[in-house]
């Protein structure tokens, strides 16, 4: 039997969201996902269908003929010392582009990340996208090994880690010194934390991420291009306030919120990929950083 997406209830997709933000033990996730097997549709069978795959997903290849894409480090002497990141160029730019920060979930630089990555360099942008892991040995190459990397890193060194890397890319010398940040979950906290930051930050994108104390809001300076999930209630309680606090002190923000879908619709290796939301995000993304970073 193959498990279909819509077979699943939707109990197991939040289940599997709080397993994923380490809200949920692995014990406990596997116990609670028993309720929900039925025939074939076993406990392991569920695991397999919820869990990522990144060899059949990925859009860009690493050696894609259009980028000059390699791993580079750089220094975050406030943070973590040493840094590894992706930094992809697009070789057919007729003048200097702007730069893009891609920042990742809360697993390391995951293959999904590092696509997105390229893609947001195919689109015409240098990125780099840092491994907020290298202190402790990097991505280990299991996202389940990667999240309990992760917090074991202190959250403030991780941002400083990413702040660096905006350094980084602004004194690239073929980045036109515009830069703006993406980030997913995890990331997209840290869009929000390093819009607060940067008074320099020319764009700053979160995709479901936290929002930022809403003390710090008048400190943002950058235009925001928020992406929330319909289903996604736990990160979506803090949008309120936030938005109050936007209106308040008069931040140039534009939000969506796509119905029906849930936290990670963007990431198309796993089954709460939504194609329709996802691609209309993705170009809502780019539009923007076009506008803003060139």
């Amino acid at each position: 039997m193959e498990i279909k997406k819509e077979d699943i209830k939707q109990e197991v997709f939040d289940l599997y969201d709080d397993y994923a933000h380490n809200r949920l033990s692995r014990r406990d996730f596997v116990d609670k996902l028993s309720l929900y097997t039925a025939g074939a549709m076993t406990v392991p069978a569920l695991l397999s269908f919820l869990m990522p795959d990144y060899k059949n997903t990925l859009q860009v290849k690493a050696d894609d003929p259009r980028l000059k894409s390699e791993y580079i480090t750089y220094k975050s002497a406030k943070g973590g010392g040493t840094i590894k990141a992706l930094l992809s160029k697009p070789l057919d730019a007729n003048k200097k582009p702007g730069g893009i920060v891609v920042v990742h979930e809360n697993r390391g630089l995951n293959p999904y990340i590092e696509d997105v990555a390229r893609r947001a360099a195919l689109a015409g942008f240098i990125t780099i996208a840092p491994d907020a892991l290298t202190p402790l040995g990097g991505y280990p190459g299991d996202d389940d090994k990667g999240r309990e990397m992760q917090s074991k890193r202190d959250k403030n060194e991780m941002l400083e880690d990413f702040i660096d890397a905006f350094e980084y890319l602004k004194s690239d010398p073929d980045c036109n010194g515009k830069i703006g940040v993406v980030g997913f979950c995890f990331g997209g906290g840290i869009v929000n934390l390093m819009a607060v930051r940067l008074p320099d930050l020319a764009a700053a994108v979160p995709f479901y991420g936290a929002q930022p104390p809403v003390e710090l809001v008048p400190q943002i300076k950058a235009p925001l291009l928020i992406h929330y999930a319909g289903l996604d209630t736990h990160v979506n309680e803090g949008w309120p306030a936030y938005e109050s606090a936007l209106k308040e002190n008069k931040k140039e923000y534009t939000v969506f919120i796509y119905p029906g879908v849930n936290h990670g619709f963007h990431n198309d290796t796993t089954p709460r990929y939504d194609k329709a939301a996802a691609e209309l995000a993705w170009t809502r993304t780019i539009d923007f950083f076009t506008e803003k970073l060139r």
